[in-house]
């Protein structure tokens, strides 16, 4: 009896670990959604000198190694 107790708490638990799971796995992919939305409607032109210019940066401190920046 007191083995059929602990085997249902124990499924108990397994089911609202997965509940968790959901719902944390949807508020993941609603955030996702909404970056990806958010990407398509930023305007590229304008942004294309400025991401220029820090992936310009980027690569040259951290991938050509230029020290006097």
């Amino acid at each position: 009896m007191a083995v059929t107790k602990k085997n249902e708490e124990r499924e108990q638990e397994i089911l609202l670990l997965e509940t968790r799971k959901v719902k944390a796995l949807e508020k993941i992919a609603n955030s996702l959604d909404a970056l990806t939305i958010w990407f398509e409607e930023i305007e590229k032109d304008e942004w294309s000198e400025r991401l220029q210019w820090y992936l310009y940066e980027w690569h040259s401190k951290k991938i050509a190694g230029d020290k006097d920046k």
